[in-house]
């Protein structure tokens, strides 16, 4: 975060605020504030933003520029509604446990469609069922989505999805599963390719893929993606069926004679 924390430091000695006045106005605990100030911690996107939102200043400045060296005129100039890059961030709100740790929320088949109006909203996250997880990576954010119908089997419907957050389409990782939130699709859970061109250059759109092949692939927009979530683990209760041992057999046999008969034909 290089000068995040320096500024954060500078500008509320500026307003004459202590770290106490500071914390509740950004909604967190002071010694999360004071763990921000001595560059112990590195703010969560959406406590940046309503700090930079305090200040009236822009994200890009709080992280990129030495505020202490700056006029107030060149504050201005840099604030919330100019020309910063504050506008287009992309706010991921979350929830936090009495200790500061990131939850994740269980966005259920019910609430879905809910879940499009919500998505942003910190009120309507709070009342999604919350809970936490073992051994998943740390520094990222997670949810968990409820899917539904039978096009990612041998997944099953009502099978938990949880997902890390991909902040860039730049991210995305070639035949990966993915939990898509689209304007025109909803909550959906499939496997992403990114779509190219005949140059091979990357196309504004993804290719949507289903592991039930019975189910045709379609691409959706990068513009109609709201949200992108990475699947990281899967919770179920209940376990895929074993292949029948006697369909197995038969399988492996009938390759067996098709390759004795591609080796008669090649000696012939």
């Amino acid at each position: 975060m290089g000068l995040v924390n320096e500024n954060i430091k500078w500008l509320r000695k500026k307003e004459r605020l202590t770290q106490e006045q500071l914390a509740e106005k950004i909604g967190i605990k002071r010694s999360l504030l004071g763990a921000y100030e001595e560059g112990r911690a590195d703010p969560r996107l959406n406590n940046l933003l309503n700090i930079a939102r305090q200040f009236d200043v822009s994200v890009d400045t709080l992280l990129t520029k030495d505020v202490s060296r700056m006029s107030e005129d060149q504050l201005k100039a840099h604030s919330s509604t100019g020309t910063g890059i504050t506008d287009n961030f992309r706010v991921l709100s979350i929830t936090v446990d009495s200790e500061d740790r990131e939850n994740i929320e269980l966005v259920p088949q019910k609430a879905a469609a809910g879940y499009l109006n919500g998505y942003a909203d910190p009120e309507y996250l709070e009342e999604l069922p919350r809970f936490r997880l073992p051994n998943l990576p740390g520094g990222a954010t997670y949810r968990a989505f409820e899917i539904s119908g039978d096009s990612m089997l041998p997944l099953m419907p009502g099978t938990i999805i949880v997902g890390s957050y991909v902040e860039s389409p730049a991210s995305i990782r070639d035949g990966k599963t993915y939990v898509l939130v689209t304007q025109r699709e909803g909550v959906v859970y499939k496997r992403v390719y990114r779509q190219r061109d005949d140059r091979g250059k990357e196309d504004s759109s993804l290719r949507l893929m289903s592991d039930n092949r019975s189910y045709d692939p379609y691409d959706v927009g990068l513009d109609e993606v709201i949200e992108l979530w990475e699947a990281r683990a899967f919770i179920s209760s209940q376990f895929p069926e074993p292949e029948e041992t006697d369909m197995s057999i038969e399988k492996l046999t009938n390759i067996v004679l098709n390759l004795q008969q591609e080796v008669m034909r090649l000696k012939k």
